[in-house]
């Protein structure tokens, strides 16, 4: 990540380290916290009887996905803001397929899908999305 500005990659460290350490964190609560005082009932429908297994899949695959992103960054891979991007698409999908199986909102639902916007955003920035000078026109 050498040509990408210095703010740019602190921010997708910022991003990933908050979204890595809170799949963590979350993995921990729902399958040996007992839900982390989540409602049973919200389960309800989902296929899931405890919260444990959705907690290895949040900490294998959406903090797998950061780690992954963060070790590449950290070992300046080319291919770190294409993992960033897909660490963060992989926080959005989490979050939707949350809200849609278990058919409740939580304000943090809009944090986390905020975090994983906000890293595919920082990400694509990265890849080049963004026009150098800014306001470039091409020649016809």
């Amino acid at each position: 990540m050498g040509a990408i500005p210095r703010a740019l990659r602190i921010a997708l460290l910022v991003v990933a380290w908050f979204s890595v350490l809170s799949a963590l964190v979350g993995m921990v609560g729902l399958t040996f916290g007992g839900g982390m005082g989540i409602p049973h009932r919200w389960l309800d429908g989902t296929g899931f009887d405890s919260y444990a297994w959705p907690g290895v899949i949040l900490g294998v695959v959406v903090g797998g996905a950061q780690a992954c992103a963060l070790a590449a960054q950290y070992g300046r891979y080319r291919l770190a803001a294409g993992l960033h991007a897909a660490a963060g698409l992989v926080m959005m999908i989490w979050i939707f397929a949350e809200i849609a199986l278990m058919l409740v909102w939580s304000p943090l639902q809009g944090i986390y899908f905020a975090a994983g916007l906000i890293q595919v955003v920082l990400a694509v920035l990265a890849l080049g999305a963004w026009p150098r000078p800014l306001f470039a026109r091409d020649q016809d």
